[in-house]
């Protein structure tokens, strides 16, 4: 079995459609693996960073923090940039989220502890509830997607 060249404090760079790079940190690993909490960063940068580029980042920093699929690290399209020197889980913690039934307009708050995959408790919450991320599985094409919408201005038709 090969070892994973990325754990919990991992930074990592995430390819963007029109090029360069944004940023995440692994944040927690679902124990079965294919599942990460990551944190992400911008701004665009040209080139993968170094790891004393966004070591000094912290969780207040990020743009978003979402569920993602390991599978863009584990294949090396997602390059890994290092190893946080101070990995401390309470200082990267998992946020609320919250799952929407659009067509019962119905919304619930999901808790998780330390394994993404699992939510520990969900509530049920006022359809109308914002300012809580979408409790959405990203798979990596749509991560790069979302970041590259984030950190690239729009373009003007002509």
């Amino acid at each position: 079995m090969r070892l994973k060249p990325y754990r919990e404090g991992s930074w990592f760079a995430v390819p963007l459609r029109h090029g360069g790079y944004a940023t995440g940190l692994v944040a927690r690993l679902s124990p079965q693996g294919k599942i990460m909490l990551a944190y992400l960063f911008g701004p665009k940068r040209e080139d993968v960073p170094a790891l004393e580029e966004v070591a000094g980042l912290t969780a207040q920093d990020a743009l978003k923090a979402i569920r993602t699929g390991d599978v863009a690290l584990a294949n090396g399209r997602w390059p890994v940039i290092g190893d946080a020197e101070e990995w401390q889980r309470a200082d990267w913690p998992v946020p609320v989220f919250i799952r929407r039934a659009d067509a019962l307009k119905r919304a619930w708050r999901a808790t998780y502890a330390d394994d993404p995959a699992r939510p520990e408790k969900e509530v049920s919450v006022p359809y109308e509830t914002e300012g809580l991320e979408s409790d959405s599985l990203y798979g990596y094409g749509s991560t790069e997607l979302l970041l590259t919408k984030l950190l690239e201005p729009p373009t003007l038709a002509a």
